[in-house]
């Protein structure tokens, strides 16, 4: 295992019955003190990973470690220094929040009491009402602070923000950032990509339980396409641009005007529009959201990053 390795899973595989794999043969390490984003669409295989890192279900072939401790021999251990939040939160209905926190955290040997009441602040949390009566976004503040209030090595969470208003996502995004800058490891899944944008240091993307990539942010959102969108003078159809080298996607916006997507240089296509008076072209980076889509839309395949970069 890597010096700086924190999680090392070697393909990792689950399948269920005769079915497709849930997860197939997944190679992939998450560094000490980063945030990692693992991105993909639901049935992807992002819970199936972590309820195997937790041993919560056995894979069918290879293996998983945490903190250089194999995931099944030393479970028990492994969770004592771990954080979790599920994707689905099943408490107690009858109890308090605050009583959850004290029965679970008296479970752990105590935890901070101050730090709970911090954390509740800061999310807007009522500690007073009982499970029952919370909302879905509720119900997941109550998660990060069980998650959280043990101040655990790792932090495994399940769609974290999920429910979560604009206002409370950027708590959670400074408390993540937090984490990070205490050592604190975090492994989150995630769909919502600007949350991943803000804060993760790399990202693996998933697809039908294969890992399609792994790299920085920084490096994701500086791939070799743009977003280009032409104002003409006068009306155009798409059929003027749609047979362009590097040219996909068009659409038209309204009569004159033109959107697209290019990869490569721009001569093809000024070369293609050179008959016709153009009166703008605004050229847009991708964002993380359109590499994403790049990834699962269909797009050639030297538009993909291959999965490297897993030390």
């Amino acid at each position: 295992m890597a010096n700086n390795a924190l999680i090392q899973m070697e393909n990792l595989t689950k399948v269920y019955g005769d079915a497709t794999p849930a997860l197939d043969s997944l190679n992939l390490t998450v560094n000490r003190g980063e945030i990692f984003g693992y991105l993909g669409p639901n049935g992807a295989g992002k819970t199936t990973t972590i309820r195997l890192l937790l041993d919560l279900i056995r894979p069918t072939q290879g293996r998983a470690s945490i903190f250089g401790l194999d995931v099944k021999a030393d479970s028990v251990e492994i969770r004592k220094r771990i954080g979790f939040l599920p994707g689905e939160l099943n408490l107690w209905d009858r109890l308090t929040a605050r009583e959850i926190v004290n029965y679970l955290g008296n479970l752990r040997g105590g935890v901070d009491n101050a730090y709970v009441k911090q954390l509740a602040e800061r999310l807007s949390f009522d500690m007073s009402k009982r499970m029952r009566t919370y909302s879905t976004g509720n119900k997941r503040k109550l998660g990060l602070i069980l998650a959280l209030m043990h101040k655990p090595d790792l932090l495994i969470l399940d769609e974290p923000s999920s429910g979560l208003d604009p206002l409370m996502q950027q708590t959670f995004n400074q408390l993540m950032l937090e984490a990070k800058a205490n050592g604190q490891t975090v492994f989150l899944s995630s769909h919502v990509l600007n949350e991943v944008q803000a804060i993760c240091d790399r990202v693996g993307i998933l697809r039908a339980g294969k890992l399609q990539a792994v790299e920085t942010v920084e490096r994701l959102t500086h791939v070799d396409f743009r977003r280009v969108t032409i104002t003409f003078r006068d009306k155009v159809a798409p059929s003027l641009v749609s047979g362009v080298t590097g040219v996909t996607s068009v659409s038209a916006d309204n009569a004159n005007v033109l959107s697209m997507q290019l990869q490569g240089d721009f001569d093809p296509l000024l070369k293609a529009i050179n008959s016709t008076y153009v009166q703008d072209i605004h050229i847009e980076e991708p964002t993380l959201e359109d590499i994403f889509l790049t990834f699962y839309g269909g797009q050639p395949a030297n538009h993909r990053e291959k999965a490297t970069g897993l030390t």
